[in-house]
């Protein structure tokens, strides 16, 4: 059983790095409109000053403690397939986001993006790993299809843009790759440490990144630069190198179905920026579609602490 103390830690985890998460698109969204920066060049540099300084850190880290045993050698097989597949997919997963930020807006790329990963990867759970998703699974996955629909088709011409919304989607889809695949390599023996997960993903994803970047131009041009790199380390020390091992270290310490819960705060704080900050408009299908899907989500977490409960 996961003591409470340690639920609790989890918990803050997770809230911690919704919200900071929720402000990544508004950051990046800031970037587009201050210089010619693109989405391959945004995320080759998150990656990159990311992993910088999660090594940082831990070189200037010093020993409080006896070191520990040493632990069972896990298969490298695995941990190869872990760190390139994870890499692979939150590469996908973040770039794929900014392209829809940048083509839809923040508020429905985000809701869109954030909304499809759960039942991408509730889907990719019963294929991939036989999970069960139950009657309530199903419904969920209706519910979450039905906010979909009326937030792309109830909508007039020029308000949600297709092209962005594809891109929510694929930006899902790689988010629920990543998740499924370190959820079929911890029950191999395969499981990782939250910080190291972390920089063997970023490694990965900072070279898959570079010839995209490089083809779309490393370096923005801007008439306040300075703005644009804080901006941008903002992104790569707060959203990046703090959140995504706070992220890792909270989802191992409560229920999938409590952290997808939790995690809802991202897209609604993100749309609470996007209409504060950005000066966004939600519509009344937007509003309609995006409260389906947050229902959705919930009920897909509710359905699945149901099956835990019976196993």
């Amino acid at each position: 059983m996961t003591a409470p103390s340690s639920v609790r830690r989890g918990l803050a985890c997770l809230a911690f790095a919704g919200v900071t998460w929720g402000t990544t698109g508004a950051a990046v969204d800031i970037v587009y409109r201050s210089s010619d920066f693109g989405p391959m060049a945004v995320s080759f540099w998150r990656f990159l000053t990311g992993v910088a300084l999660l090594l940082a850190a831990r070189a200037l880290r010093r020993p409080r403690r006896a070191p520990r045993a040493p632990r069972a050698p896990r298969p490298m097989g695995r941990r190869m397939l872990l760190f390139t597949g994870t890499g692979i997919g939150l590469a996908v997963f973040q770039t794929a986001y900014f392209a829809a930020v940048r083509d839809t807006g923040l508020a429905v790329g985000t809701i869109v993006a954030l909304g499809a990963a759960p039942l991408f990867t509730a889907g990719g759970g019963r294929l991939f790993l036989g999970e069960r998703v139950g009657r309530g699974g199903l419904l969920a996955v209706g519910g979450a299809l039905a906010g979909l629909a009326i937030l792309v088709l109830g909508n007039r011409a020029g308000v949600v843009h297709p092209v962005g919304v594809g891109a929510a989607l694929l930006s899902a889809a790689g988010y629920a790759v990543s998740t499924v695949l370190g959820r079929w390599t911890g029950r191999h023996g395969g499981g990782e440490d939250p910080y190291a997960l972390t920089v063997g993903a970023f490694a990965v994803g900072t070279a898959v990144m570079l010839p995209f970047a490089r083809g779309e131009g490393l370096l923005p041009h801007a008439a306040r630069p300075g703005q644009v790199v804080l901006l941008m380390l903002y992104v790569a020390v707060v959203t990046t190198a703090l959140a995504y091992p706070l992220y890792f270290a909270g989802a191992g310490a409560v229920r999938a179905a409590t952290a997808s819960v939790v995690m809802l705060i991202e897209p609604v704080s993100a749309a609470a920026l996007a209409v504060l900050l950005l000066g966004e408009r939600l519509t009344a299908a937007t509003v309609v579609g995006t409260l389906l899907m947050l229902a959705a989500i919930a009920g897909l977490a509710l359905a699945e602490s149901r099956l835990h409960a019976t196993d």
